[in-house]
């Protein structure tokens, strides 16, 4: 397992967040979901969506933003958010081995407080007129480009 990390603040479906915990699974990256969630996260949605790979997932649970920053702060690893209001495209970005890649509510993305203690933050170039992909698909290519960039796999 490499030390890349996907992190999801507050997720609203399970269906989304069983697919990207499937990922992680098949990538060998870690996953933080900082709650609350908008759903059990025993919910039988996620665990079809996440198959019988969530068990191969390491996963850790933040009880709330406050709890997930106590415990990355003193990692010094950096954050990095995906966020249809940042500027530059996640393929002009300098990955680093240890990012961890955020992820918003599909509802609300993340409040500017989280947008704030961010220290990178890119996003996905869309066409004209387009606001936003699904946070599965932004996460399996965000990570993607990570791991291409610091050759985890």
């Amino acid at each position: 397992m490499s030390d890349l990390r996907i992190a999801l603040y507050q997720p609203d479906i399970p269906g989304n967040t069983g697919t990207i915990l499937r990922l992680a699974a098949c990538l060998g990256l870690a996953v933080d979901v900082i709650e609350p969630a908008g759903f059990d996260l025993s919910d039988r949605n996620l665990k079809r969506a996440g198959m019988d790979y969530i068990a191969s997932v390491a996963l850790t649970r933040h009880v709330n933003w406050e709890r997930f920053e106590a415990w990355r702060a003193p990692t010094g690893r950096r954050l990095v958010l995906a966020s249809t209001k940042a500027a530059e495209p996640y393929t002009r970005f300098e990955f680093r081995p240890d990012d961890i890649l955020l992820f918003g509510r599909e509802s609300a993305g993340v409040p500017d407080h989280v947008h704030d203690r961010a220290e990178g933050r890119i996003l996905i170039p869309m066409a004209e007129g387009q606001r936003s992909l699904n946070v599965a698909i932004s996460a399996a290519m965000i990570a993607g480009e990570a791991i291409r960039q610091v050759q985890l796999l």
